[in-house]
């Protein structure tokens, strides 16, 4: 009788395989708590009439938009995590948060998508040009967006950027939590610029 020797797998082999099977995705979302207003603060009360909004597609670099978290790994290194991981695709997930966040500060609500029905509506687009992490150390965004308002012939509008950075504790948690802190930020001050055109007033991009 002719055996056929079997090729056996070494221990380190196996704890490799087995750590490769079992190793957990974890799924993440910018999506802040409900009850959590915009920048971990109160909105502030609406002055007027509350007006419809619509959130654009949201821009991100390319560099990180992908389903793993891209993290800074000290100098200029970065990372792919594999098994940290957005929930959905980032510019979703921007956009779902930003629109979240637009809704508590505006005391409105996202028609995107819907039938116009001649109303006023505020129409916002960003375009983020970095969305920096850096675990236990900041986490950072950086975009061009506009505010206009669609109202008859003569639309007012207005055009900044911004930079916010928030300090994060070490850990992926603590890491998408500084991402919808700077966020919500980033959302009051677009809800800043979108309260003045509202009211017929000359808004101004944010200091700094």
């Amino acid at each position: 009788m002719i055996r056929t020797a079997k090729p056996l797998l070494g221990p380190a082999a196996v704890l490799l395989l087995a750590a490769c099977a079992s190793a957990p995705m974890h799924y993440y979302t910018l999506m802040a708590p409900a009850d959590q207003s915009a920048g971990g603060q109160a909105a502030p009360a609406a002055v007027g009439a509350s007006l419809p909004f619509e959130v654009l597609p949201v821009g991100v670099p390319a560099q990180v938009d992908q389903p793993q978290l891209v993290v800074r790994e000290g100098g200029q290194g970065v990372a792919l995590l594999g098994s940290e991981r957005w929930i959905a695709p980032l510019g979703d997930e921007v956009r779902g948060a930003l629109s979240a966040d637009l809704a508590r500060e505006l005391h409105s609500q996202d028609v995107s998508g819907l039938p116009g029905n001649g109303k006023p509506v505020l129409r916002i687009k960003l375009d983020l040009r970095r969305f920096d992490s850096a675990p236990g150390s900041y986490a950072l965004i950086e975009g061009a967006w506009s505010v206009r308002l669609l109202h008859g012939g003569h639309p007012a509008a207005l055009a900044c950027t911004s930079r916010v950075s928030e300090s994060v504790g070490p850990g992926y948690d603590a890491l998408v939590q500084g991402h919808q802190r700077a966020l919500g930020e980033l959302a009051g001050q677009i809800a800043a610029a979108a309260r003045a055109l509202g009211n017929g007033q000359t808004p101004a991009c944010p200091a700094g």
